[in-house]
């Protein structure tokens, strides 16, 4: 038996066999254009295109394949129309707006709360309020100031920016529609 790459599989007769195997297969030990070798364990004969000359085996439906080319760039060239437009740079403005800022407040608080645990941690030690310190507030904090800042992103979310996105992926999907040239 044998695998798809030319080589023996199993045990065969012995060292008799694999010689006159290699003998009478030297093409597959021959290098294609490229610099692969067929006897390399990646190559698979049934792989088409692998070692033909150009043009050889090209599919009878060539003009189909390139008119779906042609639509699906100038479907490419709507997105970037809507990715230019005006309304689209304002729906990444207001993004920007919100959520530069807030990663920053977000980082700094976190970053303070973990270099005041390693450089101040008498401080963090204080007690409040019986077992509980500085430091488990300062934790508790994280994760309050966490799920504040989800809300706050999905209420900005919802208030400044959906409905504005919203219209844009209609409009973008209007122009898509008609750069194909169907109406589905």
């Amino acid at each position: 038996m044998q695998s798809s790459n030319g080589r023996p599989r199993g045990s065969g007769a012995g060292a008799e066999r694999s010689a006159e195997h290699r003998a009478g297969h030297d093409q597959a030990h021959a290098t294609v254009p490229g610099g692969l070798r067929y006897d390399d364990p990646w190559y698979d004969v049934l792989a088409s295109g692998w070692g033909e000359p150009a043009g050889a085996g090209v599919p009878a439906a060539e003009p189909a394949r390139r008119a779906g080319e042609a639509r699906a760039a100038a479907a490419a060239d709507v997105y970037l129309e809507v990715q230019r437009s005006a309304a689209f740079q304002e729906v990444r403005r207001r993004y920007r707006r919100f959520v530069v800022p807030g990663v920053l407040v977000f980082l700094a608080w976190y970053v303070t709360y973990v270099v005041t645990a390693t450089t101040a941690p008498g401080l963090m030690a204080r007690p409040v309020a019986g077992a509980v310190n500085v430091a488990m507030l300062a934790g508790l904090g994280q994760f309050l100031t966490t799920f504040l800042l989800a809300w706050a992103y999905a209420r900005h979310a919802r208030l400044r920016r959906d409905r504005a996105a919203l219209e844009l992926r209609w409009d973008t999907q209007e122009l898509t529609r008609s750069a194909e040239g169907g109406a589905s």
